[in-house]
């Protein structure tokens, strides 16, 4: 992808969501759907069934822990990538906590061996430092492998890219250091379909599969975007089944953090202000750099209840930008059905996803307070945030 072009999500969809669910609501505020978040759950746990793999919550992309009491009903555990993380979801989640960590240090390795029960490495001289201790602590411990086989299209998330800094490449994998690890683990995906995960999985037992007799668990990482509308449920089950008839005595782990909560989310703001300089301006009370920061990290357009991205000849075209003092705070060009007025309410869509997580107080903006809506489509928020919450991140 080109650093001018910006990434569209073709599977994110309007349906179910209605822009009147939200005239009351004050703003900015994030909405997840209970009934969206059960029917991806719904989906995670066929899988669990059909196939015997367990899927794991992947937390930095979702870990909205007052949801928890649902998703732990569907999945068997969490995974994650920090000592809060690992935290969070021993104490909340419950079952498995499966912990991958690039860096674990003298200090933290013993914080994260008090939540998790599975502990990855990145590399052989991570794991020749740190065995003992995770060993004589009870942890199930993996090596986590670099196919160098390429299927993101955002470069910045794939992590076999030329010169990664995740897992081991095949050319730097020791075989005479295994002894006592019994997994293997990859993360090669990103959004992306059955049929990529097919051709992953084809090269990491080309490069890795002599080595699985002596393992006692596989996992298979994240980003598969299992919840869309157009993936290929049938094929990744049939190829689950298929590896588990080679391997039947291998323990497969899925750990996805998108299709968790993938289109049960939106962000609602608040038109602020309408001003012209050269075309029409709305400045609203959400900022991509501080609520959806992917928006422009990636970069992508969000898309929105009602609008579409505008182009030559559209009516009723405003630039959205935030309430920060950074010039670049944009969201992008939008055409609406009529004219934006100062108080409409501007409701994104998929943004349950990579946003509470990732968002930030620059410049002293609030956070968006965070809230529920069940399945009679009543919205009631479970946080909010203040000058304390800002304030209490300094010193």
């Amino acid at each position: 992808m080109k650093d001018t072009e910006k990434f569209i999500e073709p599977w994110v969809t309007e349906e179910g969501w209605l822009a009147e669910d939200f005239a009351n609501v004050a703003t900015p505020v994030y909405v997840v759907s209970e009934e969206k978040l059960e029917s991806n759950l719904d989906i995670l746990n066929e899988v669990e069934e059909d196939t015997g793999a367990r899927v794991l919550a992947a937390l930095k992309g979702f870990s909205m822990f007052s949801t928890f009491h649902i998703t732990k009903k569907y999945l068997s555990g969490s995974e994650a990538s920090s000592v809060f993380e690992a935290r969070l979801g021993h104490e909340e989640f419950g079952k498995e906590t499966h912990v991958f960590c690039p860096s674990y240090t003298d200090e933290n390795i013993h914080e994260y061996l008090k939540y998790a029960d599975h502990l990855v490495f990145n590399s052989f001289s991570q794991w020749k430092k740190f065995k003992d201790i995770a060993l004589d602590k009870g942890a199930s411990c993996g090596m986590r492998v670099n196919l160098e086989h390429r299927e993101a299209d955002v470069e910045m998330y794939d992590p076999s890219k030329p010169n990664s800094h995740f897992g081991v490449t095949r050319d730097n994998f020791e075989p005479n250091s295994l002894e006592g690890l019994e997994g293997l683990h990859f993360h090669n995906l990103c959004e992306s379909s059955a049929e990529a995960f097919v051709r992953s999985l084809a090269v990491f037992e080309s490069k890795f599969g002599e080595f699985l007799p002596n393992m006692k668990w596989v996992n298979f990482g994240g980003g598969h975007h299992i919840t869309r509308d157009d993936y290929n449920l049938e094929l990744l089950k049939d190829t689950l089944n298929d590896f588990k008839n080679r391997y039947s005595h291998l323990t497969v782990y899925l750990e996805p953090g998108e299709a968790v909560a993938l289109n049960a989310g939106v962000l609602v703001g608040s038109v602020v202000d309408i001003l012209h300089n050269g075309m029409d301006i709305a400045v609203l009370d959400v900022s991509p750099t501080c609520h959806m920061p992917d928006v422009l990290e990636i970069p992508y357009s969000p898309h929105i209840i009602g609008a579409k991205q505008a182009k030559d000849g559209d009516q009723n075209i405003f630039r959205l930008v935030g309430p920060t003092c950074l010039t670049g705070d944009v969201i992008g060009d939008y055409s609406f059905p009529t004219k934006l007025e100062i108080g409409q309410k501007v409701v994104f869509l998929n943004m349950a996803i990579y946003t509470m997580v990732k968002n930030n107080t620059f410049n002293g903006v609030n956070l968006p307070s965070i809230a529920l809506m069940n399945n009679d489509r009543e919205i009631k928020v479970v946080r909010e945030f203040d000058y304390k919450d800002f304030k209490e991140r300094l010193s």
